[in-house]
């Protein structure tokens, strides 16, 4: 009995995640495989996830070389190694005409555009709790799929033109929602309803604006809303990367206060969160993001369903994910690109429809999911 007292009272005396006599470790504190403080300079530190950074590092790998392959694929093919020569400055003539001004813009925007798509898809589905919380059913890129119509059809206008008044409908249509669905501030499956309801009325405004649009006008329309990459150049480049260079770090810097939110507004104001002006501003840099990637490859479906989603899975990690949910996005929309160059011969699909058929499928399994697991 003694012996048991001693024993306990030295059990009590054991810190907490120390190792026992028989070499166990306590499990309520993480073991050598959980989160780890990362130091960085200043005295700040980060706690980061060994599988998220082996998730993020193979992402952007694969990225990489999609870019790579995207860029030797065309009427004249170019090695993968040629690609790599070429863009350090050892190339010939002609590849460095087919690779720097012709094809790198198209990867390039590909690139950026399936980062501002699936970063923003991971913030409207943190913000809103529901992995259909996307850009693309709350109606933002019908608004600014409006906005591009109105433009080529009512003013006649060019392709900067044409982005600008995509930029401002999708603004536009961002704001209308958030004001509709704000009720001492915003919830999630009323910010989803109202954004449903918003798409319906949106694509009732597109199609009428095809009924009055000229043939000329009308199939101009028609390209623009398929969503594609062809012809980009390195105009549609730097306004895109300018914006993605400013929003990126403005929206990781507030990943920790988004993952608090998912927790619910009460728990995330107790712990020192300013909830709807974080919500506001996370809204506007998603939505900015969307309408920039929308302006500059018109709208593509599904990236920024999925792509949140995907990397959730593969880091099995919770909140928003927002890097790995940018880097994925990166990778579907490369690897959709390359995918309708390739599949269809001479008859290049546009990207759009590769994505909406993915995604609609996508779709259609993430419904039976979350009705299985009772969510829906």
């Amino acid at each position: 009995m003694t012996a048991n007292v001693h024993q306990d009272r030295a059990e009590r005396r054991q810190p907490a995640g120390s190792a026992d006599p028989a070499g166990r470790r306590d499990p309520a504190r993480p073991g050598r495989s959980g989160p780890r403080p990362l130091r960085l300079p200043g005295g700040t530190s980060l706690r980061v996830e060994r599988r998220a950074l082996v998730v993020g590092a193979v992402l952007a790998a694969a990225a990489l070389a999609l870019s790579v392959l995207l860029v030797g694929t065309g009427d004249f093919e170019i090695a993968p190694w040629d690609v790599v020569r070429t863009v350090l400055g050892d190339g010939t003539p002609a590849t460095e005409f087919i690779v720097n001004d012709l094809r790198m813009p198209r990867a390039v925007v590909a690139l950026l555009v399936g980062a501002a798509l699936g970063t923003s898809g991971a913030v409207f589905q943190s913000v809103s709790r529901n992995p259909l919380g996307s850009p693309d059913l709350l109606g933002f890129g019908y608004g600014s799929a409006v906005g591009a119509l109105a433009v080529i059809i009512l003013f006649h206008g060019n392709a900067a033109e044409v982005a600008v008044g995509a930029l401002l409908g999708g603004l536009l249509a961002g704001a209308a929602v958030y004001l509709l669905a704000y009720k001492k501030g915003v919830q999630g499956y009323r910010l989803v309803l109202v954004g449903i309801g918003a798409s319906a009325m949106l694509v009732a405004a597109v199609q009428y604006l095809i009924t009055k649009a000229q043939l000329t006008e009308a199939g101009r329309a028609m390209v623009w809303l398929t969503g594609s990459l062809a012809g980009r150049d390195w105009a549609q480049v730097w306004p895109l990367l300018g914006l993605c260079a400013v929003l990126f770090p403005l929206i990781l810097g507030h990943g920790r206060a988004l993952r608090m939110m998912e927790m619910g507004d009460d728990a995330a104001h107790a712990l020192g969160v300013r909830v709807e002006r974080t919500r506001l501003l996370l809204m506007v840099a998603a939505i900015l993001l969307t309408t920039a990637a929308s302006a500059a490859a018109g709208p593509i479906s599904f990236v920024a369903l999925a792509a949140p989603q995907l990397a959730r899975r593969l880091t099995r990690s919770p909140g928003g994910n927002l890097l790995t949910a940018g880097l994925m996005g990166s990778v579907l929309l490369l690897a959709s690109d390359w995918g309708s160059q390739r599949a269809f011969g001479s008859d290049q699909m546009p990207v759009g429809v590769v994505t909406g058929l993915v995604g609609g499928v996508y779709l259609l399994w993430l419904l039976v999911t979350e009705r299985k697991a009772g969510r829906i």
